[in-house]
């Protein structure tokens, strides 16, 4: 999957099929600077890039993920689009004049019934194995949700791998923040803190655990194409052609959950595909 002109290309799961008027100007120089995560509510995700193409809704978004890893572009990346509403964060109000919005298929939170069942806000019965139960950032008591599918997960830590190498993001956020008092999107069954600390620079695992190997020694590449960069994160250019798996590298020092290594080439690679051996 690239990003040429704006608009995804390269993949056999995208569809350009829908187009949204629900459209801004074009974002300002160094924009856009911010994804924000949401989920649809929907019932599928081609029905909510439908809804969301029709100037009655009123609202927009760049992309929606489907269950299957399905991607649906509405809107070019360099358009302001109507996916935020009344927001803020960190002094800046209006997020849909500084992001990029992410819109995935989930039905959100869910009612348990009597019967142990459990159904959606527009009356869908979910699989209890669908189903996430865990307290939202903002609120106190647990509850049900439905859960996303690895295959979303994974296809939306790939697009915003995409768009941080091409735009100038520096965050990203879920709906819940910047509007916490009207919206609950992503929700607790979203990985949204693991999206961040893989891209801006935390330095643990999905387990909670440290990625700091020893300092110095060799060490096995355990992807099966492993990037080479500049300096910690995928901001920094590569340098190089991709490290492939089971190659060896020398380890020169760590810094954020990423480290120093040389083979031919000098660089940073993230910590957590490679696996330290004996000298």
């Amino acid at each position: 999957m690239k990003i040429n002109d704006h608009f995804l290309n390269d993949d056999d799961s995208l569809s350009l099929d829908f187009k949204t008027p629900n459209l801004g100007a074009e974002l300002n120089n160094n924009l856009p600077d911010t994804i924000v995560i949401h989920f649809t509510a929907g019932s599928s995700a081609e029905s909510s890039a439908k809804h969301l193409c029709k100037a009655s809704a009123k609202a927009s978004a760049h992309v929606v993920v489907g269950r299957t890893g399905e991607i649906y572009q509405l809107a070019p990346f360099n358009r302001i689009t109507w996916h935020a509403g009344k927001s803020s964060w960190k002094g800046r109000s209006g997020l849909n004049k500084y992001s990029i919005g992410i819109e995935i298929d989930n039905a959100g939170r869910l009612t348990k019934a009597e019967d142990g069942s459990f159904k959606t806000w527009f009356g869908k019965n979910i699989q209890a194995s669908d189903t996430y139960f865990g307290t939202h950032r903002n609120e106190t008591s647990p509850s049900y949700w439905h859960e996303y599918t690895e295959m979303q997960i994974s296809r939306v830590f790939d697009l915003c791998e995409l768009l941080i190498e091409k735009y100038p993001i520096r965050e990203i956020v879920g709906h819940e923040q910047i509007s916490p008092s009207r919206k609950a999107d992503p929700g607790p069954a979203f990985p949204l803190d693991k999206l961040r600390d893989r891209y801006f620079g935390e330095s643990r695992d999905s387990d909670g655990r440290d990625l700091i190997l020893e300092t110095e020694g060799l060490a096995l590449v355990g992807a099966n194409k492993l990037n080479i960069r500049s300096g910690p994160g995928v901001s920094y250019p590569t340098v190089s052609e991709p490290i492939t798996r089971g190659q060896t590298v020398r380890i020169l020092g760590s810094k954020y959950g990423w480290v120093e290594v040389e083979k031919v080439t000098k660089g940073w690679v993230s910590a957590k595909y490679l696996e330290t051996i004996d000298s």
